[in-house]
């Protein structure tokens, strides 16, 4: 494996997919469940345990939480912690990851991880493996309910 032919336009911006779709009420990532300040937060359409959502900057483009100003920084993270919580009064996890890579989409964004007792990875970070479509009317459920908690 290596890194893509085009990485080096990922990360200056010039072909980042979620500059360009710009602030959708649903996305390749899924459904919308809040529309922040400076972040949009998706539950997730295809994951591995019910609850992954992402938490996706939307300022200007940026790849590392350090490019941040120290208030926008503080805006993001606060967000970002909103929207765990809300996971976690709703679907009543074990635990809660945060996990911010862009590995694969250089633009800041946090997988906000809901953690079950029977999950696939007690103890560890979930694996790379086949994600299961969430069932369309769970997802909406989900999703309303989530942004029920966060207005």
């Amino acid at each position: 494996m290596s890194w893509p032919d085009d990485w080096q336009d990922r990360v200056s911006g010039a072909v980042c997919r979620f500059c360009t779709e710009g602030r959708p009420s649903e996305s390749r990532v899924g459904l919308r469940f809040h529309a922040g300040e400076v972040t949009d937060a998706y539950l997730a359409r295809r994951a591995m345990v019910r609850g992954y959502a992402v938490v996706i900057w939307r300022g200007r483009h940026v790849v590392e939480p350090h490019h941040l100003s120290a208030e926008e920084s503080v805006r993001f993270h606060g967000e970002v912690m909103r929207v765990g919580a809300a996971i976690e009064q709703h679907f009543q996890p074990l635990k809660i990851n945060y996990m911010t890579l862009g590995n694969g989409m250089p633009h800041l964004h946090t997988h906000v991880t809901a953690r079950y007792r029977d999950d696939p990875a007690p103890g560890g970070p979930l694996p790379n493996g086949p994600m299961r479509e969430v069932p369309a009317d769970r997802l909406f459920q989900d999703a309303a309910a989530l942004a029920r908690l966060l207005r």
